[in-house]
């Protein structure tokens, strides 16, 4: 879905990268919150020029690793942003680890070359569907926040006085997944009206494939979740886990439809 490159470039800044977040990842309480935060914050800025740099090579290529790369560099974004606003949000070990873990298998795996036929307008189309997954995948990182600092509270655990609100969290998640459900309603519909100029002309009717099933059923989980939220007003952890059901089809939708292809068929198609 995003572009990717195996020049010398982009190996060594995703090798560079990827220990930046590796750092903060294995040894955030020895470097503490402000030295974890400014190495978060490099690796995050390393991060950004690998995906220009695969953006402006002279083979564009896609796949699920760099998918996943660019949705964790989103999501790495969001809390970038998001912890110059609430300084106790605390997630940069596990963003860290993700966003190691994400730029090793990019390079694994850098997809395959984008054909030359294909429409100049493909791009925007996929960049919609990428920003859908990092708003998606954000508001899951938000859950997952919240989900935590109930548990903490419930259990009265040391620490669990000082982090954001849940109220807070709670309404940054549904606003992610508010973004998140227009730029996947925009994918689907684009990929529906204009299947033959985005990818030729065996894309002239819409076919029930993996992908397609498995981001319908998302949409209708994402909506079902938005109308739950405005006439009963969902919350907590029913929110939650009907968030989590609409994220996994959702990554199963490509990310894991290309996994298989690629990594299991050794297909590119």
């Amino acid at each position: 879905m995003i572009l990717a490159s195996a020049s010398p470039i982009g190996l060594l800044l995703g090798m560079a990268a990827a220990l930046a977040y590796a750092i903060p990842a294995l040894a955030a309480q020895t470097l503490g919150t402000v030295s974890a935060r400014r190495v978060l914050l490099l690796a995050w800025g390393l991060h950004g020029l690998l995906l220009a740099s695969s953006m402006l090579s002279e083979v564009p290529r896609f796949g699920f690793a760099p998918a996943l790369s660019i949705t964790v560099w989103l999501v790495l974004t969001a809390y970038v942003v998001e912890s110059q606003l609430y300084p106790k949000l605390r997630a940069r070990w596990a963003l860290a680890g993700f966003g190691a873990l994400a730029i090793v298998l990019a390079l694994l795996f850098p997809g395959t070359p984008l054909p030359a036929t294909s429409s100049p307008w493909l791009p925007l189309h996929w960049a919609l569907g990428i920003a859908a997954y990092g708003m998606f995948a954000a508001a899951v990182a938000h859950g997952w926040l919240m989900t935590r600092a109930e548990a903490q509270m419930r259990h009265a655990a040391p620490g669990s006085d000082g982090g954001v609100p849940l109220l807070t969290l709670e309404r940054l998640m549904f606003r992610f997944v508010g973004a998140g459900f227009v730029l996947l309603t925009l994918t689907l519909l684009a990929g529906a009206l204009f299947g033959e100029t985005l990818y030729g002309s065996s894309h002239t009717q819409w076919r029930w494939d993996h992908k397609r099933i498995f981001t319908t059923l998302s949409w209708l989980v994402f909506a079902a979740l938005l109308l739950g939220r405005w006439l009963w007003g969902w919350r907590g952890r029913r929110a939650v886990r009907v968030l989590y059901v609409g994220a996994g089809l959702l990554l199963l939708g490509y990310v894991g439809s290309r996994f298989v292809l690629e990594v299991l068929l050794g297909r590119t198609t």
